[in-house]
C-alpha cells in the first residue's frame, strides 16, 4: 500500500506565516507614520480624561447613576438605552457617559501603541504608555460595581479618586513626552522643590474634601435621602474651603520664591505654568462661593467639578515644571 504525501500542508503554513509577517511589518509602518502624533494623542488623553469627570458629574447631579441598571448591557439584552414610552433621559445620560469610556479605551490603546514601541526612550518612559488604558479598564469594571451595588457611595468616590489619578497622570505623561530621559534636574534650590511638593500634596484633601461637600448636599446623587454622606454640610463645606485657602498660601509663596530667581528659560516657563494655576484657582474659588451663596445651582456645581478637574491638571503642569530632564528628541 504506498502512502499519500499531503504537499499543500506545507506550502499553506508558508502562506500563513507570509500573511502574519506582512500584517505585523504593515502594523509597525502604521504606528512609525503616526509616531509624531503622539503629543496629540497624549493631549486627547488628558483632554478625554478630564471630560470624563464632566459627564461623571452631570450623571450624578441628574441622579441617573442607575440610568442603566445593568453592566455591561444598559438594558437587559441591549448594549444601548432601549426607547419606550416610559423611557427617561437618565438612560441615555448615564449611556453618554459610559460611551466617553469606550473612546477614553481606544485612546488609551493608541497611547499604548505609540509610548511602548518607541524604541528610543528609556523603559521607564515606555512603561507609562500603559498606565492609561490600564487606568479605563479598571474604572470600567469599578462602574460595573458602582451598579450593581446600587451606587454605594463608597465605590462612588472610589471611581472620582481614580479618574482624579488619572487626570494628573495623564498631565504626567503629556509633559514626559516633552521631556528627555535623563535623570530629573530642580530648576532651583530645595525651598522651591519643598513648595512645589506641599503644594501637590494639598491638592489631595482640597479634592477629596471637594467630593465629600459634594456627597453630602442635594447633589449627591441620591434622591432617597438628599445625600450619601452624613456630614454636616456647612462643616464639610467649611473645611473645604480651609484647604483651599491653605493650597492658595502656598502657591502664593511659590510664585514669590519663583519670581526672585534669575531669569532663565526654565524659570519663565515655570512662572508661566504657576500663573496659569493662579487663573484656574482664581476661576474655580469664584464658583464655589457663588454657587454656595445662590444655593448650589446644578448648573454651577457642574461647572465646579470640570474645574476641579482643571486645577488637577494645572496643578501638575505647574509642579511638573519646577523640575528638567533636557529636551525629547523631536519625531
Amino acid at each position: 500500500m504506498v502512502a499519500v504525501t499531503d504537499t499543500t500542508a506545507p506550502a499553506r503554513g508558508d502562506a500563513a506565516r507570509k500573511a502574519s509577517t506582512t500584517l505585523a511589518a504593515r502594523g509597525r509602518d502604521l504606528i512609525e507614520r503616526a509616531r509624531p502624533r503622539t503629543r496629540w494623542v497624549l493631549l486627547a488623553n488628558v483632554i478625554g480624561q478630564v471630560f470624563i469627570i464632566l459627564t461623571g458629574g452631570a450623571v450624578r447631579l441628574t441622579g441617573s447613576g442607575l440610568g442603566c441598571d445593568e453592566w455591561p448591557m444598559c438594558t437587559p439584552g441591549s448594549f444601548t438605552p432601549a426607547y419606550h414610552p416610559e423611557t427617561t433621559y437618565h438612560s441615555f445620560i448615564e449611556f453618554g457617559n459610559r460611551t466617553v469610556t469606550g473612546l477614553l479605551t481606544v485612546i488609551g490603546i493608541a497611547v499604548l501603541l505609540l509610548v511602548w514601541t518607541d524604541r528610543t526612550r528609556s523603559r521607564a518612559y515606555r512603561s507609562l504608555g500603559l498606565v492609561p488604558l490600564l487606568g479605563v479598564l479598571a474604572q470600567a469594571v469599578i462602574g460595573g460595581v458602582v451598579v450593581l451595588l446600587e451606587l454605594d457611595p463608597r465605590w462612588v468616590s472610589v471611581h472620582m479618586a481614580i479618574s482624579a489619578a488619572l487626570v494628573w497622570f495623564s498631565a504626567y505623561l503629556l509633559h514626559r513626552h516633552g521631556e528627555g530621559d535623563a535623570a530629573p534636574v530642580p530648576i532651583a534650590g530645595p525651598a522651591v522643590r519643598v513648595t512645589g511638593w506641599v503644594l501637590g500634596l494639598l491638592l489631595i484633601p482640597v479634592v477629596t474634601l471637594g467630593v465629600l461637600v459634594t456627597g453630602s448636599g442635594p447633589h449627591s446623587g441620591d434622591t432617597t435621602v438628599g445625600y450619601r454622606f452624613a456630614f454636616d454640610p456647612l462643616l464639610i463645606t467649611k473645611t473645604h474651603s480651609g484647604s483651599v485657602w491653605l493650597f492658595v498660601a502656598v502657591l502664593a509663596a511659590l510664585l514669590v520664591l519663583l519670581h526672585r530667581l534669575p531669569a532663565s528659560s526654565s524659570v519663565t516657563t515655570a512662572r508661566r505654568a504657576a500663573w496659569v494655576l493662579v487663573a484656574v484657582t482664581v476661576a474655580q474659588g469664584a464658583v464655589g462661593y457663588v454657587q454656595y451663596f445662590t444655593g448650589l445651582p446644578g448648573l454651577l456645581v457642574g461647572v465646579h467639578m470640570l474645574g476641579a478637574a482643571s486645577l488637577i491638571w494645572a496643578t501638575a503642569n505647574a509642579t511638573l515644571h519646577l523640575r528638567t530632564r533636557g529636551t525629547a528628541t523631536p519625531r
